[in-house]
């Protein structure tokens, strides 16, 4: 094979690479479930602040109870002796599996027990990873469920995105707006918080997690 033919398939590569779609995630709770038992595994192996950096997204958030950037806060956080331990009970996924929503029970080594909400959110690489992580305390820990659950959203139909620009390559284009999952969390001046996680039914959205913490 000659060196202009060898170069004109290298040309040819780079512009497949170049013209490659977005990805696309397929909604699946169950890999939402694994990112949460490895993440907790994680936690108990490695230490629990470490756990916390290695699975967060650059700006992801937590509360301590203030609202800080999580990675600038875990920085230089010393693992405690022996990690919290926690399981979901269940998993809300966006019609276009890039984002997650994953609640459920956690207990310290001191026997005190709470639950926690954890939204979830594809990278470029199709790996989950935190962008916010809390929880409070309870007097006794919630039911569990004889079954985890994992559900989700239904696709939200809105208007069309417009045309892009010319010369726009394919593979520029970032994949269309998902808006069958949407989360907020609202802090007030007193450091308490309401964190709620909405889903589209085709219809309406509903409320399936509504967290209200109180001031501390």
């Amino acid at each position: 094979m000659t060196r202009a033919r060898l170069a004109l398939l290298a040309v040819g590569a780079v512009a497949l690479v170049a013209a490659k779609p977005p990805l696309r995630f397929s909604p699946d709770p169950s890999s939402v479930i694994a990112a949460e038992i490895a993440f907790n595994r994680l936690a108990q192996q490695k230490g629990q602040w470490t756990a916390f950096r290695e699975t967060a997204a650059d700006d992801a958030v937590m509360f301590v109870p203030q609202k800080v950037v999580a990675r600038d806060w875990l920085k230089k956080k010393a693992d405690p002796p022996a990690s919290v331990t926690w399981s979901p009970s269940i998993v809300y996924v966006s019609c276009g599996g890039s984002l997650a929503a994953s609640t459920g029970n956690w207990k310290r080594p001191d026997g005190s027990v709470g639950y926690f909400t954890t939204i979830w959110r594809r990278d470029r690489k199709g790996a989950w990873k935190w962008v916010l992580d809390h929880g409070d305390t309870l007097s006794a820990a919630r039911p569990v469920p004889d079954f985890l659950t994992g559900k989700v959203a239904t696709c939200k139909r809105g208007t069309p995105p417009p045309p892009p620009p010319p010369g726009t390559k394919p593979g520029d284009m970032p994949p269309p707006p998902d808006e069958s999952l949407v989360w907020s969390a609202d802090v007030a001046a007193d450091n308490s918080r309401r964190v709620t996680v909405k889903m589209w039914t085709g219809e309406a959205y509903e409320t399936v997690i509504d967290d209200k913490v109180a001031a501390s």
